[in-house]
């Protein structure tokens, strides 16, 4: 695979292109992400299908500045897919050709279990929980993908579309039979005779639309949507009030957006059915979809499609961008845990919490190459966004908070009040900050020395064994502010 890869999903609505940059073997960050409302498949169900003129010249034109945005950023593999509107329109080769004519780009047309399997694929990789079901609303149809334990069990599409859905039944105001079709179409999921999850992992423009509103209803400390989770009994009302507005002024008082209000009403509709069908009791948001998965489907294809097990592609990623040096990274991964263990009998916190301190002693010193001074508010503000993929969002908040307040005086419930919701008690956040700390001040002379830390229980005192004492480090350890009364010394 190329270093820079575009990938473009041709959808009934939209339009998307990402262009993602390999740092090693399996680690990547996203450096575009371009999205083009062209409604290809616009008046095609009216139509028998076929796409019409101005939607396809809609298209043509994005394509070519797609293109061109791919070229400028030197990218030297380009891999276009197309789902519902072009896999079902009779004159599709009419646009297929004039693409590869003009462009020289093949355009796959891929059918829906596979645009199902894509969506299945990047949330399997980049999102933290182990089963669920994908579900992507698009203009023409919508696919599930059925993940259990990180494997894929089955991929199914479905032709309950939004373009697809407001042409058949409400531009005709036939609610009635819009419920009736879409339930219809959900039988085909029962007849699978496989375990249903209870959370699905929402997919695609109506779904992630809902997401950010809900978000920002709820007053959310966080803005970033991959990974956001809410319970669905708590957001029944507020779906219902989509599904119900009378007109694009109400919309706008729910929080929609000017460019979802032509679809957004038939999209929740047809979550909303689905969420109700199928006992669904939480939703995950996915900023990954079928061209993030299309681009795993390429970058993993030796490896089943699963990233190597104990591997997180944004830690890589940064650890490669950043050029931080593998031997410091490894040492004081290390050392992470061997001041986690030495402590446990005091901090008594749960093993999750050492591969947090793990993961934050490798990053630390992302801030001072951003900018060296104010190093620590420079990563907090990185790390919060720029641990994108399979992360919880409380971890990759307690990882930034741990950075943060290292070398530094500890927290208080005032400096975290603003992301509370998403931390632990103070307790916790005070001993995490402070034994990343130790662990920065251990190696403040980037030595890599060798230290034991030992931890007399009788004494309360935690004594640091090194082969050559330095004053620099001594000199530091001392002005640590630690999280309860106890004694730490350097042998």
């Amino acid at each position: 695979m190329s270093k820079v890869t575009t990938i473009i999903d041709i959808g009934s609505n939209s339009m998307r292109m990402v262009v993602l940059q390999k740092s090693s073997r399996f680690a990547f960050n996203l450096i575009n992400e371009t999205k083009s409302r062209v409604k290809i498949s616009e008046g095609c169900y009216e139509n028998n299908g076929n796409l019409q003129e101005i939607p396809m010249q809609r298209a043509y034109e994005s394509m070519k500045s797609f293109l061109n945005i791919s070229k400028s950023l030197k990218s030297r593999k380009v891999i276009c897919v197309a789902t519902s509107a072009l896999r079902d329109a009779p004159n599709s080769k009419v646009f297929l050709s004039r693409i590869k004519k003009d462009f020289g780009l093949s355009i796959k047309v891929i059918d829906g279990e596979k645009e199902a399997y894509f969506g299945g694929v990047a949330a399997m990789n980049l999102l933290h929980d182990d089963s669920f079901v994908t579900v992507d609303i698009g203009g023409g149809s919508t696919e599930f993908c059925f993940v259990k334990d990180k494997n894929i069990v089955k991929s199914i599409s479905l032709n309950i579309g939004t373009v697809r859905m407001k042409e058949l039944f409400f531009n005709k105001n036939d609610i009635d039979g819009a419920r009736e079709y879409i339930m219809d179409n959900l039988k085909k999921i029962f007849e699978l005779n496989i375990e249903i999850p209870d959370v699905i992992v929402g997919i695609g423009g109506s779904i992630r639309s809902v997401s950010k509103i809900i978000m920002q209803r709820n007053e959310y400390p966080l803005d970033i949507l991959h990974g956001y989770k809410y319970k669905v009994s708590k957001e029944e009302d507020f779906l219902n009030e989509i599904i119900n507005a009378k007109d694009n002024d109400e919309l706008k008082s729910l929080g929609v957006k000017k460019d979802r209000f032509d679809t957004i009403k038939e999209g929740t509709f047809i979550f909303k059915t689905i969420l109700d069908e199928l006992n669904i009791s939480k939703v995950i948001t996915s900023g990954a979809g079928v061209r993030e998965g299309v681009y795993l489907n390429d970058l993993l294809r030796t490896s089943n499609c699963k990233f190597p097990s104990n591997f997180n592609v944004s830690v890589r990623s940064l650890l490669d961008r950043f050029q931080i040096e593998p031997k410091q990274s490894s040492y004081m991964g290390n050392n992470a845990s061997k001041i986690f263990y030495a402590l446990k009998p005091m901090h008594e916190l749960d093993d999750k919490y050492k591969t947090f301190l793990v993961i934050a002693s490798k990053l630390h010193s992302i801030g001072s190459t951003l900018n060296f001074y104010k190093s620590n508010d420079n990563a907090f503000d990185f790390i919060l966004n720029g641990l994108s993929y399979d992360f919880l969002h409380t971890t990759r908040v307690i990882i930034a908070h741990m950075i943060k307040f290292s070398k530094k005086s500890l927290p208080s419930k005032k400096d975290i009040s603003e992301y509370q919701e998403l931390l632990p008690d103070i307790e916790v956040m005070r001993w995490l900050s402070f034994m990343i700390s130790l662990n920065i001040v251990s190696n403040l002379d980037m030595s890599r020395p060798k230290i034991d830390y030992i931890l007399n229980e009788e004494t309360n005192t935690l004594s640091l064994k090194l082969d050559n004492k330095t004053f620099l480090i001594n000199s530091n350890i001392e002005k640590l502010e630690l999280p309860k009364e106890f004694n730490l010394e350097v042998l």
